[in-house]
């Protein structure tokens, strides 16, 4: 997947839900930051495991690192 089809994506998603393509982006990011507060010990071994070129993962990292785990299954 690349950043034109994810853009893809994300823009369906905001015209399915009424939104714009920046709210859609602010929400996951903040779903991300409240996942990512996760005590458990087995949520933070999946937060580690997501591949990141920053401190923390974008919202494309996330997005592929489970698709991936999709794709294995």
């Amino acid at each position: 997947m690349d950043n034109g089809e994810m853009e893809r994506i994300l823009r369906q998603i905001a015209e399915n839900n009424g939104m714009s393509i920046v709210d859609v982006r602010r929400e996951i990011e903040l779903a991300i930051e409240e996942a990512r507060e996760n005590p458990d010990v087995s949520i933070q071994a999946f937060w580690k495991s997501v591949p990141r070129k920053g401190d923390k993962p974008t919202i494309e990292e996330v997005i592929l690192h489970i698709a991936g785990i999709i794709d294995e299954m």
